[in-house]
């Protein structure tokens, strides 16, 4: 009995030590004041804060988006498989993408597997929320001037989104534009400039500039060319949609797009092109240069016939029928066909 009451008064007397340790009744000097932090961003009156972030990631106006999305090339098919090879990667995959836009360059061994390219590939974060004064970002992964692959000197700069846009809507360094006197050796089916001029074909440079009747219009930002001036990949492919099916990020132009500057006269061809494009494809099947289907047939060529292929395959790929650049689509499609007539 004794040894227990023992152990109790010792449990109680450490009991009465852990208290005195831990809770002083007696309140120590007051210490210095913190450093004041730094004021936020005064909010609008009358806006909750997140209405700015609700306005684009609301379900009502993401499902649009991605309805149309899925009508795109660039949703639909398996070309984002080619991006396993590096000379494709920058374009055809989303990982070679990033890799280019990140770092400058793709892994020169390429890719074991790619994915499609999907929201993330064009879209990362906000630089910035302040959107009345700096402008909307739409998250996009890059505004900044494009160094062309065919010619690394030059900085193609479309002053905003579209410059997203041409980071791949571009030729790519597989062959060089033919110049010069001697003859030319074309050595792949796939010669020309694979696969999207259409970025180059809006600024007005790298088709062969053959010398003939037809003048070429002034490139570049203040050059010739109204659509390079006046428009821009955004405002006119991805206006609001009509029916769900065009516009938005489907990237098919819509009439109303079209409308706002050309009024009720809506251009789907420049004059003639149609005409003028299936007699250069005629000349140069007979020359043995393409085949029917307008594939590039391997050989050695006098340049002006490498030349007009190279102007053939521009145009083609470009897949405006000349509504990008109507002067200088004219010029390219007239003087390669008397080059060759001659």
């Amino acid at each position: 009995m004794k040894k227990i009451n023992l152990i109790g008064l010792l449990i109680l007397a450490s009991s009465l030590l852990f208290i005195q340790c831990t809770s002083d009744p007696i309140p120590g000097p007051q210490g210095e004041a913190g450093v004041d932090g730094t004021d936020g961003t005064n909010g609008v009156d009358g806006v909750d804060g997140t209405a700015s972030c609700v306005a684009c990631h609301s379900k009502s106006h993401r499902d649009p988006i991605n309805e149309t999305y899925a009508l795109s090339g660039h949703a639909t098919g398996t070309s984002y498989q080619r991006g396993t090879s590096a000379s494709c990667a920058q374009c055809h995959g989303e990982e070679g993408y990033l890799d280019y836009i990140t770092k400058g360059e793709v892994n020169a061994d390429g890719y074991t597997s790619v994915s499609p390219m999907s929201c993330t590939t064009c879209h990362d974060k906000h630089s910035t929320f302040d959107f009345d004064n700096d402008g909307h970002d739409f998250a996009l992964r890059s505004f900044d001037p494009v160094w062309l692959v065919l010619d690394p000197t030059y900085a193609l700069d479309f002053d905003g989104t579209s410059n997203n846009c041409a980071t791949c809507h571009q030729p790519r360094n597989s062959y060089a534009i033919p110049a010069g006197t001697a003859d030319y050796e074309v050595t792949s089916s796939r010669f020309g400039p694979h696969h999207g001029p259409q970025a180059t074909l809006l600024e007005g440079i790298m088709g062969a500039n053959i010398v003939g009747s037809e003048g070429y219009p002034g490139a570049g930002p203040d050059g010739d060319n109204t659509h390079r001036k006046g428009a821009s990949c955004v405002s006119c492919h991805m206006g609001e949609t009509t029916d769900g099916t065009d516009g938005l990020h489907s990237w098919t132009p819509t009439e109303d797009a079209c409308a706002s500057c050309h009024g009720t006269s809506i251009p789907t061809e420049v004059t003639g092109f149609a005409a003028d494009f299936q007699t250069l494809h005629d000349l140069l099947v007979a020359e043995g240069a393409i085949t029917a289907t307008g594939s590039t047939v391997s050989g050695t060529y006098p340049v002006k016939v490498a030349q007009a292929v190279w102007n053939y395959k521009t145009l083609e790929e470009d897949k405006s029928n000349g509504v990008h650049n109507p002067k200088y689509s004219k010029a390219l499609l007239k003087n390669s066909i008397e080059a060759l007539q001659n």
